[in-house]
């Protein structure tokens, strides 16, 4: 039997992130909802993203007291409410008006970080202004270098605590969903200006009396008159540097005196490199499977990271998260935090700064009853003891016992 999900107007009333998702996709044209929901090429990365979680099961412990529970961490020495925080997600205008500043308070509101995406419509100035909380600021490394070093210096004028550079994006994925929308750079099809119109409410919120949406932290990179949010990822395209390196990093980090977090990394030696040139963290991720297809997850890479560099730097990631229940599967394996994007903007999308209230609220609800749940009382005491990867132990097995029998034939 299919569940049946509410899709009303109200988000409060929404009891997960897939009725939020599915709020979402009525509200919004499908030219917004896609560009929040797709993937690159055949998605299967996005899929996989998703699927891992499947792949581990809780083991949880009975007869402990968790009366009280604790699902707060502490994040580059300071307390966060949640293990989670709001991860950096563009075009945020384009699905609720002033959406980075609803993002950035409900963040603030539940005493979570929250992270301002290079492709914001809203200046981070007023952004920090308009919301207060734990600000990040996340960072392309463009072909145009003076633009980097000049919005690092406005995010530490403006008192940004940690500068996000995403590595995962010198070359821009083919995301089909995205050409299939447009008639040409900045131009809806027939099919989608009509969609558009079916979406009187969506139109009195975003386009009404403000126009489209445009980029407020890019205006110095973008050509004259493409800085609209309504088919400017061409343009954004064209800018994004093929030649990043570890030089580059190493270029930031002398001139970035606040934290430093690399995103985009997926693998052990990188996450000993990024050590190495003084990063205080990094986020695993597989840019929410928009980028190159056919990746890992980033929960499939995250025990052996941890093993690699646990202690020496904050490891965060993201991707597919949706219920509490997978936050606190990262939080087991070692993670120091993770980060959610679709997951709060699909609450944006459904209700704007209700919406993303709502988002955190089910998450850190989630979080709370599967810590008691798995018999403990404190998130930080979570450990690898609680989690069995079930395919892989049966993969193990499986390749032990043909170890075993090949042996036997040999003797």
């Amino acid at each position: 039997m299919q569940r049946r999900l509410y899709t009303g107007r109200d988000p409060r009333r929404a009891h997960s992130i897939e009725e939020l998702r599915a709020m979402a996709a009525r509200r919004v044209p499908n030219f917004c909802f896609e560009y929040v929901e797709g993937g690159s090429e055949e998605e299967a990365s996005l899929r996989r993203n998703r699927e891992v979680f499947s792949e581990i099961a809780f083991k949880p412990r009975s007869l402990v007291d968790v009366s009280k529970r604790d699902i707060g961490i502490t994040l580059f020495g300071r307390r966060s409410a949640a293990p989670f925080m709001i991860g950096p997600t563009g075009f945020s205008g384009l699905l609720a008006h002033e959406g980075d500043i609803a993002l950035a308070s409900a963040a603030a509101a539940a005493g979570i970080p929250f992270i301002l995406s290079n492709a914001s419509t809203t200046s981070l100035e007023r952004v920090i202004e308009r919301a207060g909380g734990r600000v990040w600021m996340q960072v392309y490394m463009y072909r145009t270098r003076d633009f980097v070093a000049t919005l690092a210096q406005r995010a530490q004028n403006a008192g940004v605590e940690a500068l996000v550079v995403t590595t995962d994006s010198a070359i821009y994925g083919k995301r089909e969903w995205d050409l299939r929308n447009y008639a040409r750079p900045l131009k809806l099809d027939l099919r989608n200006t009509l969609d558009v119109l079916a979406h009187p409410r969506w139109m009195m919120d975003v386009l009404w009396p403000h126009g489209m949406p445009r980029f407020a932290n890019l205006g110095d990179l973008l050509p004259p008159g493409q800085d609209s949010v309504r088919g400017a990822a061409s343009a954004l395209a064209k800018e994004l540097d093929p030649s990043l390196s570890w030089e580059d990093i190493r270029w930031l980090r002398d001139r970035w005196p606040g934290l430093l977090i690399i995103k985009g990394l997926m693998h052990p030696d990188d996450a000993a490199r990024a050590v190495s040139l003084g990063a205080d963290g990094i986020v695993l991720s597989n840019h929410g499977g928009r980028q190159l297809d056919s990746s890992v997850s980033a929960m499939d890479v995250l025990p052996d990271v941890v093993d690699a560099v646990k202690g020496r730097l904050a490891v965060m990631l993201d991707g597919g998260f949706r219920r509490g229940g997978d936050i606190v599967k990262a939080m087991a394996l070692g993670a120091d935090a993770v980060l959610v994007g679709r997951a709060t903007t699909y609450g944006l999308a459904a209700g704007g700064r209700a919406g993303a209230d709502r988002a955190i609220e089910i998450l850190m609800t989630e979080v709370d009853r599967v810590v008691g749940l798995l018999g403990c009382s404190s998130i930080g005491a979570l450990d690898r003891q609680y989690v069995q990867w079930m395919l892989r132990e049966l993969r193990r097995a499986t390749a032990t016992a043909g170890e075993a029998a090949l042996e036997t034939e040999w003797q």
